[in-house]
């Protein structure tokens, strides 16, 4: 029996079908239904290489009737790559039908990995920010900071932002790009200063945020193998933590530098509605993302759905 062709979706046309909302909502919907236990999430593999290094990561999540998905997406970060005119991610997303077993589409990663990701800050930053939070920082002027800063400014009331890179004419770049795209002023800066918000998004291997004031969200964003390191322990310490899974943010997120320190919540436990979020304006609060595979899973499958609708009105 024939079964149809998977498709073949490119970053191009993810990015014609997802919007930062898409994203959003396909990324909280798989956190809750994991604290629901209606998903699946085996630890990652790294395999890693001179240079770089290989990520595998998969999931299973139910849905709903006849909406039962899995995926496996595997993923190369060489950090050089950009000087060789190459993205520093590349790799595919191969999205199954977990009733029956069939490959239905195979997607592009590098779009659907950055924007669940900065979906997941986006999350976090509207239950465990403060509400009047008006100030941004961004600690890593590549993709990723990129995308963070747009979508937490679609949950807060952002007024200003600073960008902070290791190379400055890398941060002045970004201030002059995303001021042009968002609704407020992006400064670069030298040192890194107070903010509402706070956003980390580096290839630090050395933690480099060790104090902010009382009410501040962290969302750790860079640390995504045991090697990388950006939130000092004592600062972990004094906050209350939240992770994306705290199974693997133990193994590789800035908690694994920080033995001892105790979790507060997964994200999905609070969105649906198990444990508190903020309790006050004074908690500082890290959200220690380390990147599920559940949120590949809910964004593939939305992506899937939306091109078959989307190839069945071109071929109407």
């Amino acid at each position: 029996m024939d079964t149809p062709e998977p498709l073949l979706i490119s970053r191009r046309e993810l990015a014609s079908l997802m919007d930062l909302d898409a994203y959003y909502r396909a990324v909280e919907s798989a956190f809750r239904a994991h604290a629901e236990g209606r998903a699946t999430v085996p630890m990652p593999l790294h395999i890693a290489v001179e240079g770089g290094g290989f990520h595998a990561k998969g999931a299973f999540i139910d849905a709903g009737p006849e909406e039962r998905f899995a995926a496996v997406k595997v993923n190369s970060n060489f950090p050089g790559n950009p000087e060789r005119g190459l993205p520093t991610i590349q790799g595919a997303v191969l999205l199954y039908d977990a009733q029956d077993g069939r490959l239905l589409a195979i997607l592009d990663s590098a779009e659907i990995t950055s924007k669940r990701t900065a979906a997941a800050g986006a999350v976090a930053a509207c239950h465990l920010a403060r509400r009047d939070s008006r100030t941004i920082g961004i600690c890593g002027c590549g993709e990723q900071g990129r995308a963070q800063l747009a979508a937490i400014a679609r949950v807060l009331p952002i007024e200003r932002a600073w960008a902070w890179d290791m190379d400055f004419a890398a941060a002045e770049r970004f201030a002059k790009e995303m001021s042009k795209s968002v609704r407020f002023e992006v400064t670069p800066v030298r040192e890194i200063a107070d903010a509402d918000v706070i956003v980390t998004a580096t290839s630090a291997r050395e933690p480099f945020l060790r104090t902010v004031p009382p009410g501040t969200f962290i969302a750790a964003i860079g640390a995504d193998n045991p090697h990388k390191s950006e939130i000092h322990p004592d600062l972990m310490a004094t906050a209350k933590v939240v992770t994306d899974l705290t199974s693997q943010a133990i193994a590789m997120g800035d908690l694994h530098h920080a033995p001892g320190v105790a979790v507060h919540a997964e994200l999905g436990e609070i969105l649906a509605g198990r444990k508190p979020g903020r309790e006050s304006d004074a908690e500082i609060i890290v959200f220690d993302s380390t990147g599920v595979a559940i949120q590949d899973v809910a964004a593939a499958a939305c992506a899937y759905q939306r091109a078959v609708g989307a190839r069945s009105i071109c071929m109407a």
